[in-house]
């Protein structure tokens, strides 16, 4: 098939090369003139006037993350080198919170469970009996049950120093709003799945470079290789259906994958005027999470690249990353700070003086990006939009109907998914 997607983030470049290797001829839009989308590089001026390529945002994945890293591997990138692999680790800079040790599944987690420094015999308790009730019913809750709810009985330490971090890092969403089926897909594959390889599901892979060498820019070279056209800097414009065919700015194609933003997509399937009322409601009825990372110079050399943090109203940032250990510059920090509202001055100035009173003096802002729509609101009983929109218009995207919430490992899933569903060549 002649197959136009629209958009070159993780889920378009995902779906190009899917449908590339199925035998599809494929031209992928692109509006603007970055690979990525929402886990792209970001071109930044260190202090030093030397130039660096930071990112859009603080991302990682997990072993968990199957096809994301079977794809990364098939294109000729080796998770192994671009990776970082720890085991699960929700230390704070005190020393406190979950290590979980080099154990299989679900031994790491029980032992890191009983274990956990700071824990008393009764926070260690409420978390193990949680996690055999998660279990027994085999991570199933009712739809409208909030991760709040779903972990009732489950003391406050642990809620702060797990629950919580595990929440907002995975769906964005804080406990309190949070989907509790959606975090129980979450933990089953991560505490008690296989991972890919030798790699167990809950280990945390952090990348040692930017996210355009970790896979996009990857992908468009192997993409080129073989034929696809990547069109950069081209905001499709007009979509028709004519026939059995589509037509995006004056060129026919015989299906259109639309990988872009919701907003982005459902602006496109309101101009074709196709018979799509309920999966335009429900795209348009997604409300969006902001996540922010503020990036500092001047930091010192953290215990673990990355640690947790005690967040609150006035101190936001729930995590904390250590560049320089990732193949940054030394003393190159990135806090990222989820599902927040505020704006950028007042977080950067709230994330400098929570990096202040944990004792770390002389760090200077270097620079703030905010993603005001990073992801949907994954909110208990939410209806995500069917991947078909209608027959030879699809969507992909990590927004689209899954188990994931919004995650790369969402929108690479969501994209083989949708290339899975054309007609083989």
């Amino acid at each position: 098939m002649k197959l136009a997607i629209v958009g070159a983030g993780w889920a378009g470049l995902a779906a190009a090369v899917a449908a590339t290797r199925g035998g599809h001829r494929v031209t992928l839009f692109e509006g603007s003139r970055a690979l990525g989308g929402r886990a792209r590089s970001l071109p930044t001026e260190l202090p030093d006037g030397t130039q660096a390529d930071l990112d859009n945002g603080q991302h990682i994945l997990i072993g968990a993350y199957t096809a994301t890293l079977q794809l990364m591997h098939e294109i000729g990138v080796d998770p192994r080198t671009v990776l970082l692999r720890l085991p699960l680790t929700l230390r704070f800079p005190d020393g406190q919170g979950l290590a979980l040790p080099e154990l299989a599944a679900p031994l790491d987690a029980a032992w890191g469970i009983a274990s956990a420094r700071g824990w008393s015999i009764a926070d260690r308790t409420s978390m193990l009996g949680a996690a055999l009730r998660w279990q027994l019913a085999r991570f199933q809750c009712e739809p409208s049950a909030t991760v709040a709810q779903l972990c009732r009985g489950v003391r406050p330490r642990v809620i702060e120093q797990l629950i919580e971090p595990l929440c907002v890092s995975a769906l964005n969403t804080p406990a309190s709003r949070a989907s509790g089926q959606v975090f129980l897909r979450v933990v089953r594959d991560a505490l008690f799945g296989r991972g890919h390889g030798r790699w167990g599901g809950s280990n945390l892979l952090l990348p040692r470079v930017d996210l355009g060498r970790l896979f996009p820019h990857a992908a468009a070279q192997w993409l080129a290789a073989r034929g696809t056209h990547l069109l950069l800097g081209h905001r499709v414009q007009q979509l028709a259906r004519r026939d059995t065919a589509w037509d995006i700015d004056g060129e026919r194609f015989d299906a259109v994958l639309l990988a872009c933003p919701p907003w982005e997509a459902a602006r496109l399937v309101r101009a074709a005027a196709v018979e799509a009322a309920d999966w335009l409601a429900h795209t348009e009825a997604l409300t969006h999470e902001a996540i922010a990372t503020v990036y500092a110079m001047g930091g010192p050399r953290l215990a673990l690249p990355m640690l947790a943090l005690h967040s609150s109203q006035a101190a936001p940032a729930q995590f904390v990353f250590d560049r320089g250990q990732l193949g940054g510059p030394a003393g190159l920090l990135a806090f990222v700070v989820s599902a927040s509202p505020r704006d950028r001055d007042t977080l950067q100035e709230q994330v400098m003086a929570q990096a202040a009173a944990l004792g770390w003096s002389g760090l200077q802002p270097l620079q703030t990006v905010v993603e005001r729509r990073a992801t949907f609101a994954c909110t208990p009983g939410l209806k995500r939009p069917a991947i078909q929109v209608v027959p030879g218009l699809l969507a992909c995207g990590d927004y689209v109907e899954g188990p994931y919430p919004a995650t790369i490992e969402g929108a690479v899933r969501a994209a083989l998914s949708a290339i899975d569903l054309l007609p083989r060549a």
